[in-house]
């Protein structure tokens, strides 16, 4: 058991359990549901049985690694391994496939466009290429799995979407194409410096951490970098695609999109744009500390003035990688800490907004918000788990999101006080959509066709979405585990900037003449 490649076997996993779906026999479409549910759950057990394995303490160095020879001409090998930030990426990843597959059970049918079992072999493909990108420590690797992703992202939604599916999957696709192509031509730049550098050219992303690159390249490749992952996130003002995208996918889709394909984006941020080239990030702080507050404020803002619920949904989330950036860029350690649980906890909050605002719409046959109200009266429970949800997503104390967002604010404080404040106007925003929605969907009189249609959560609902809250309600009183998992990782991210924590400011001559 000793010998046994617990990532190797986590990352294959998904992709034999696809082309099992694929070998259903026509027509079975239950059948192909229950295999690829059952496949999620066995992947999302060898990430518990893998994650008991791993060592807190190493958490900044890269654990159950693994390395084979792929292009040997070029160095390129097939190499994974974990830190403790790519692990809680893989861990959310994994968890939240079997919520989507369990809460979407009836989004596919027959009548769809696309077959069932086409539907789920694409999710687990998905899956398989989410730990790939996480997991990965060959730069090239990570920019085949970066591209990836967007075959199966791509098909979900121009074949499972809504009426305008089509548009918004080529929107997606030539926003993050565009952005690929950014990071491939700075990808090649980057293999041809190091071998400058080392004599031979390499993508190990272990001996390019450190490279002494000139200024001006440094500078032009962490540009190429920056702005996929800007895309990806998506950072104000590339964020355009999202909302789009989210709203015209199953809700199951808009999960795994914003809950987790974004995360690489910010995740792409933190582990290479800064570590690979620390001074172009210092550099590049205060045009993305302005980028990330204006996000803030203009995502909030807009997710305000929203009548359709998913579009709402999508443009908080544009507020809340706001936030992520902010902590990320303040180059501190409480501040990239509370991104990287901001991460995970902005995973789980928005999968149970977006499953219950699918529910909503699939009664109701509408996602124009003003076509709701009064739901409360007529499904308590579904009212219930939608505000603990939201209060979540506002970061309310108690629920999951506070922590991290709190520590991204008082990151950000100690060493950029500006942002720190105008950030903390979008707090105030943050109460303001998300009560509003609640107040217009759930409360007041149910009109006549809320009253007939919509009803409350069934027991497969109630399975899928409990997990979720659970997490949410648990991290927000005991993070500690996560976090213990994650800040040897942001240390080294750290060291690697060069960057320290600003030493505590104690303030009048008094003191100061008190530490003589």
């Amino acid at each position: 058991m000793t010998d046994f490649n617990w990532l190797l076997a986590l990352f294959l996993a998904p992709l034999v359990g696809a082309v099992a779906v694929l070998l259903v026999p026509k027509g079975a479409d239950k059948l192909a549901k229950q295999v690829g549910l059952v496949v999620s759950v066995v992947v999302f057990a060898l990430t518990v049985a893998m994650s008991l394995q791993f060592v807190p303490a190493e958490a900044g160095d890269f654990q159950f690694s693994f390395a084979y020879d792929w292009i040997p001409a070029f160095g390129v090998q097939f190499a994974m391994g974990l830190d403790g930030i790519a692990l809680v990426l893989v861990a959310l990843s994994t968890s939240l496939v079997p919520v989507v597959l369990l809460a979407g059970w009836d989004d596919v049918g027959p009548e769809s466009r696309g077959s069932v079992k086409g539907y789920v072999a694409l999710i687990l493909v998905l899956e398989a290429a989410m730990i790939g990108v996480f997991a990965a420590t060959d730069v090239f690797l990570f920019y085949v799995f970066f591209e990836a992703m967007l075959i199966p992202v791509y098909f979900l939604i121009g074949r499972y979407g809504g009426a305008r599916r089509s548009y918004a999957a080529v929107k997606f696709l030539l926003y993050s194409l565009f952005g690929g192509l950014l990071m491939l031509a700075a990808l090649i730049g980057l293999y041809v410096v190091s071998g400058d550098l080392l004599g031979t050219g390499t993508f190990d992303f272990t001996q390019l951490v450190g490279l002494d690159i000139p200024e001006s390249t440094q500078r032009w490749l962490f540009l190429g970098f920056f702005v996929a992952f800007a895309i990806k996130a998506p950072l104000v003002p590339f964020h355009t695609w999202l909302p789009d995208a989210a709203a015209e996918s199953t809700p199951g889709t808009a999960v795994l999109l914003v809950g987790v394909l974004d995360k690489v984006g910010t995740f792409g941020m933190l582990r290479y744009c800064l570590e690979l080239f620390p001074e172009a990030s210092t550099w590049a702080t205060p045009v993305v500390l302005v980028l990330a507050v204006v996000g803030i404020i203009y995502g909030a803002l807009l997710a305000i003035g929203q009548s359709d619920l998913k579009r709402l949904i999508a443009y908080t989330s544009v507020s809340h990688f706001g936030f992520i950036a902010l902590g990320i860029f303040a180059m501190t350690t409480r501040g990239q800490s509370g991104s990287t649980l901001y991460m995970v906890n902005h995973g789980f909050s928005t999968a149970a907004l977006f499953l219950i605002a699918g529910f909503l719409i699939s009664r109701r046959g509408s996602r124009v918000i003003d076509d709701f109200g009064g739901v409360q009266k007529v499904a308590p429970v579904l009212a219930g788990t939608f505000l603990v949800a939201g209060l979540s997503s506002l970061a309310l104390p108690g629920l999951s999101s506070f922590v991290s967002e709190f520590l991204v604010l008082v990151g950000t404080f100690e060493r950029y006080t500006w942002a720190g404040i105008i950030a903390t106007i979008g707090i105030v925003l943050a109460a303001l959509y998300i009560l509003l929605m609640y107040q217009r969907t759930m409360t007041g009189e149910a009109p006549d066709e809320v009253r007939e249609k919509v009803h409350d959560l069934r027991g497969r609902e109630v399975l899928a979405i409990a997990p979720l809250l659970v997490v949410i309600i648990a991290l927000g009183f005991y993070p500690k585990p996560v976090l213990d998992v994650v800040n040897p990782a942001v240390d080294r991210v750290m060291q690697s900037v060069g960057a320290t924590d600003p030493a505590p400011q104690v303030g009048g001559p008094v003191a100061e003449g008190t530490q003589q």
